[in-house]
């Protein structure tokens, strides 16, 4: 999600007591350090706070690390299905957010015994991903990229790696080649329908990821194989193909752009921090220690929306109208002064809430397939390239202007030519 629009932290009231003095979160200028806004929200406002979305559509951030554990728990009170909102009328239907907040019929939006009839199928597709073999085929993905700039000296890993592994592993499990123009094709339209950069067409992209998804499904259907595209039309919950095609997308857009995030965070973090030093024997941090410090500090997705208000209700001392939207904020939960009093996050614990909570969070074992995808990458990186540095100061490094996601806008390294 790219952010639009004024710069200016304040805003006037949109109609709505309770939005007086709200925050907007589009084109602020703490883009490149959020954990300063988040701060000042809690100081100011406290566990929940009251912003102002795109066009200055009224919404509550959620920041505090129990508040987020509180609404991700109880879908009673805080549902998925985003047509509760009661500010469609206000909606154009150019509005930035629409593509995350727009009904699908996906399992994303889907509540109570749908939703876990639909994530069920899930689980059990990804349960049946070998881990060891998921491993195998990440690391002949990383080779093979690694391959195509190890003679130059010198890379840009944002796209050129940390993207595309995640990307083809993802689609490799759901039984497509990882390589091969049809899949550069649909890695292509999956990335600009994520994250269209400025002059691509992401209704088109998204069209052809459709279409080729469509086509896969009939494939599995008339030779089935090892994969989860085929285990999900196997399975008895009997779901149409196009249930089954909406969630390939879920799957696979989940798989990329968080875990791509998730790789090249870990990367900055190993590259930049001297506690992860390659070059000091004995007591250096693991790359498993780093991939988890990530989650915690520049977890790849900030702010998630998001749930919408059942009824009338409480939440961190806030009246929370009917139809109201909330947007988790993960990121400000994960540095909950409430949970880390003395400011240290300690980083070996996996309590984070990076992979959300609740009936919505991401399906196990999603999390482990992530991680096995993310710490492949990290290591493979490092063991073919092991004098790889930054090929800038770490403080030239910019992240993506977004509040949604946390990811650099490049990566530049280098290192001792390689040659095949």
């Amino acid at each position: 999600m790219t952010d639009t629009g004024s710069s200016s932290p304040e805003a006037a009231a949109a109609g709505c007591p309770a939005h007086a003095g709200a925050v907007r979160l589009s084109g602020l200028e703490y883009q490149q350090t959020p954990s300063q806004l988040y701060r000042t929200l809690r100081r100011e406002h406290g566990a929940v706070a009251p912003v102002l979305l795109d066009g200055d559509v009224p919404a509550w951030l959620v920041l505090g690390y129990s508040e987020v554990g509180y609404v991700t728990a109880h879908d009673e009170l805080f549902a998925r299905d985003s047509r509760r909102w009661n500010q469609w009328e206000n909606i154009p239907a150019d509005w930035p957010l629409l593509p995350f907040v727009g009904y699908q019929p996906s399992v994303l939006f889907t509540e109570g015994e749908e939703h876990q009839r639909r994530a069920g199928v899930i689980t059990q597709a990804l349960e049946g991903v070998d881990q060891f073999e998921l491993g195998r085929e990440c690391e002949q993905i990383a080779d093979e990229l690694i391959a195509s700039f190890a003679g130059s000296g010198h890379a840009e890993l944002m796209s050129a790696y940390a993207h595309a592994l995640p990307m083809r592993a993802a689609v490799q499990m759901c039984g497509m080649p990882h390589s091969g123009t049809d899949t550069e094709q649909l890695v292509d339209d999956l990335r600009i329908s994520l994250d269209a950069a400025e002059g691509d067409d992401p209704v088109a992209a998204y069209g052809r990821v459709g279409a080729r998804f469509q086509q896969l499904v009939k494939e599995k259907r008339e030779k089935p194989g090892p994969d989860v595209t085929s285990r999900m039309l196997q399975h008895p919950a009997g779901l149409t193909d196009e249930e089954i095609i909406q969630d390939l997308i879920s799957i696979v857009a989940a798989a990329q752009q968080p875990t791509a995030n998730w790789i090249c965070n870990t990367l900055r973090l190993l590259l930049t921090d001297e506690r992860f030093a390659l070059n000091v024997s004995g007591g250096r941090l693991s790359v498993g220690e780093a991939l988890n410090e990530v989650l915690w500090l520049d977890t790849p997705t900030q702010n998630f929306i998001g749930r919408w208000a059942v009824r009338d209700t409480q939440l961190g001392g806030r009246q929370i109208k009917a139809g109201d939207c909330l947007v988790l904020g993960l990121a400000a939960a994960n540095t909950d002064p409430q949970i880390w009093p003395e400011g240290h996050v300690g980083a070996e614990n996996a309590a984070h809430l990076s992979f959300s909570n609740g009936e919505h969070r991401c399906p196990y074992p999603a999390p482990l397939l992530a991680d096995v995808i993310a710490r492949t990458a990290v290591e493979a990186l490092l063991e073919r390239l092991p004098d790889v540095v930054l090929a800038a100061e770490p403080q030239e490094l910019t992240w993506r202007p977004s509040i949604w996601m946390r990811g650099l806008t490049s990566l530049p390294v280098q290192f001792t030519p390689v040659v095949q």
